[in-house]
Formats: structure tokens, C-alpha cells, sequence
């Protein structure tokens, strides 16, 4: 792949040299919307409103179009084999960066999720687990991590974010289909307690952990849900999880279930 978006934006040489990367936010922030919406027109407005909220310069179009120049230098030093203007295409109203089946990292991410979302759907939770780990593990950190975000990008990011979290979601179930809690166990922990009121992934959690023979740790994992929500929003846990709660305390045979469970 030469162009990632799924951690720090980065442009891979094709050739043995130095590929120039940019280094100025705003034609950074230009390039990651171009990426994000590869092979597709992104109009001026929206590069406009992003670049410079609600009020640009006058010398706004100018200016964007300096930027514009900028990524296709640094296009020409990344790939000389291309013509820069073959790669980033001025059209109607915008701007298009066209890129190969193979050379964005959010391209081969969304292939292997909707295969993975395939598979369970269908009933096949081992591949359906493989292939969303897959699309997983192309992430190498938060999705533009070190690109100043404004309106359009902020949106464009959240979205990424949750879709990687129903993703995550998803193939963690699996896995507990499959009885793999004890692999699954560490992982779980990270995302409870980065998504404290999360109530899909703290119940996955508290199975995980009674089915790990943990029965006191995910009694405490409830508590600390139960907490998280009364402290910050004045909320009780949903039903649901009051129910996983009480399967736990009793032993319930039916945790062996996620259905049962209250994860679903």
C-alpha cells in the first residue's frame, strides 16, 4: 500500500529514494480528505470549510490552489513514474486523487470488514472472526492521528472511529461464540476502559471475565459501569446489563449464551 490514513498519514515511495512528505498542516489536512474520499470528486466548498470554517479569505481559491500544487510535487517525488496531474485531477468543482485497488490502507480495511461482516452474518464466526482481526490490525493508531482535524475532517474521523468500534464489537463477539474468552480477555480490558460507558463492550467484558473463572472481577467491572453512568449522566445500567449482572451473582448455566448473557 503506499497511502495510509489508518494511524499517521503517510505517502510510501514507490522508488529507492526519499519519498518529500508535507510538513505544512494545511495541505496535510487537503491531502487526508482527498484520500479519504479517493477516486471520488471532492468539491472546493468542502476543502474551503475545512481549510477555513465558515469565513475564508478572499484569497481562499488561490491559496487552495497552491495547495493543490504542493501534493502534486510531493506526488511526482513519490511515484516519478506518474504524471502528477494523471494522480490528482482537477475536475468540476474539485479535486479527485485516484488511487489503485491495492494502495490505500482504508480501501483493503473496508474490503476485509465487509467480507468479515459477510461471514457472520452467514454463520461463520471463525472466518468472520479472521478476516474483521484482519481489517483490524491495518489500524496503526487513531485514523489521521497526527493531522490537525477541522469541521469536515472531525466528522469524516468520528465516523472512522465508531465504525472501527462496531467492528471491534463484532468480532469480539465472535470470539466468544467460539469460546475464546481467554484470548480475547486482555483486549477487552483495554476497550472497557477506554469506552467507560460503553455498555456492549462492559458486558462482553463481564462475560469474558466470568467465564475466565474471574466471577469477583466482573461483579467490579458492573460496579464500575454502574458508577461511570450514575457520576456522569445521572443514568442507571440499561435492563440488559442489570440481567448480566444477576446471571452473574447466581451462577446462571445460560451465561454460556451471549444471548442470554445480555451482550446482544
Amino acid at each position: 500500500m503506499n497511502y495510509h490514513v489508518l494511524g499517521p498519514l503517510l505517502v510510501r515511495s514507490t522508488h529507492a529514494g526519499p519519498a518529500v512528505q508535507l510538513t505544512a498542516p494545511k495541505p496535510r489536512k487537503v491531502l487526508a480528505l482527498l484520500l479519504l474520499h479517493a477516486n471520488l470528486v471532492v468539491p472546493v466548498e468542502t476543502l474551503t470549510a475545512e481549510l477555513w470554517g465558515c469565513e475564508p479569505p478572499a484569497s481562499a481559491q488561490t491559496t487552495l490552489q497552491t495547495y493543490i500544487l504542493k501534493i502534486r510535487r510531493m506526488l511526482v517525488s513519490a511515484f516519478p513514474q506518474r504524471a502528477a496531474h494523471e494522480t490528482l485531477v482537477t475536475a468540476s468543482g474539485g479535486y479527485r486523487l485516484d488511487v489503485g485497488p491495492d494502495e490505500l490502507d482504508l480501501h483493503a480495511y473496508e474490503r476485509l470488514a465487509a467480507a468479515g461482516r459477510a461471514a457472520l452474518d452467514g454463520g461463520d464466526d471463525a472466518t468472520g472472526a479472521s478476516l474483521l482481526g484482519q481489517a483490524l490490525a491495518l489500524w496503526k493508531g487513531g485514523a489521521l492521528v497526527d493531522v490537525r482535524h477541522g469541521p469536515v475532517l472531525q466528522a469524516e474521523v468520528q465516523r472512522l472511529e465508531e465504525g472501527r468500534l462496531s467492528l471491534w464489537r463484532r468480532r469480539i463477539e465472535a470470539e466468544l461464540r467460539l469460546d475464546r474468552h481467554q484470548a480475547v480477555l486482555g483486549e477487552l480490558g483495554w476497550l472497557a476502559a477506554r469506552h467507560p460507558l460503553n455498555e456492549d463492550l462492559q458486558a462482553q467484558y463481564m462475560v469474558a471475565l466470568y467465564r475466565a473463572g474471574r466471577r469477583t472481577d466482573a461483579l467490579d467491572a458492573f460496579h464500575r459501569l454502574r458508577g461511570t453512568l450514575q457520576n456522569d449522566l445521572g443514568l442507571e445500567p440499561s435492563q440488559r446489563v442489570q440481567r448480566l449482572q444477576h446471571a452473574i451473582l447466581t451462577a446462571d448455566p445460560a451465561l454460556d449464551t451471549l444471548e442470554v448473557a445480555g451482550v446482544r
